[in-house]
């Protein structure tokens, strides 16, 4: 039975793999320093502090390491070594980060129940791996969101990725306002529902009426709307990216 109390042990030990996985993951040293770090910032003592352990091995090290934290500081332990750059471009670790993201959301220490929904942006990372200025785009917007830079500049940002996607995906060079009568025959084509469709096809309307509205001026972007924004735009363009 799932335990909204708890991160499963099955869990840890799956991550404490993945983490410490013998050629790609952290070295013994490395999960001493790490682990020794977190115990000393939440005052957790943990039974492998040095290196070398008195574990088998350095997953099983890393597990018993994690498995002294509390739930909410576990989910930020595992997801925080998942975020070293010497982890970047490891799908194994990407893919961890996702279900941690995905499943315990609810551990997180931040504190902001309005913070932005975080599975969902890890996963349209994922998706628009194949389109790396639209990415490139998406993660600026993303900065500026995570810094509190509300300005019209993270609007476009977001809608400027949007276009190139579509420009990529429908094999033309047309403005966000002219694609919204190709993009719902797309998806027609792709398998989409009429009902879907047609609704995805007035939201993309009404998007780029209020990105017309608000990137000219940007002193009227409303701040509380932007979280809202940034949210439906990775929808839109996770749902074009999978059906297509």
């Amino acid at each position: 039975m799932f335990d909204s109390h708890s991160i499963p042990s099955a869990f840890i030990t799956h991550a404490a793999n993945v983490l410490g996985e013998t050629s790609d993951g952290l070295s013994g040293p490395d999960i001493a320093r790490y682990c020794t770090d977190y115990a000393v910032d939440f005052n957790v003592d943990i039974p492998h502090a040095e290196y070398p352990f008195e574990a088998p091995n350095k997953r099983t090290a890393l597990k018993e390491n994690i498995a002294r934290f509390s739930p909410e500081h576990q989910y930020k332990v595992i997801k925080e070594l998942c975020e070293l750059e010497r982890f970047k471009g490891n799908q194994s670790v990407k893919d961890l980060k996702f279900k941690l993201l995905s499943r315990y959301a609810h551990f997180s220490m931040s504190g902001d129940e309005s913070s932005i929904n975080e599975s969902l942006i890890e996963e349209t990372r994922h998706w628009l791996e194949d389109y790396p200025e639209v990415l490139k785009l998406y993660q600026g917007a993303l900065s500026k969101f995570q810094n509190e830079l509300f300005t019209r500049n993270l609007l476009d940002d977001l809608r400027l990725a949007l276009e190139l996607l579509l420009k990529g995906i429908l094999k033309n060079n047309n403005s966000l306002e002219k694609q919204i009568g190709s993009l719902g025959v797309h998806l027609k084509e792709k398998g989409g529902s009429r009902e879907l469709t047609n609704m995805f096809v007035k939201l993309m309307d009404y998007y780029c009426k209020y990105q017309n509205s608000y990137v000219k001026h940007d002193d009227a972007v409303i701040e509380e709307e932007i979280e809202f924004i940034f949210e439906i735009t990775s929808s839109f363009m996770k749902h074009i990216v999978r059906l297509s």
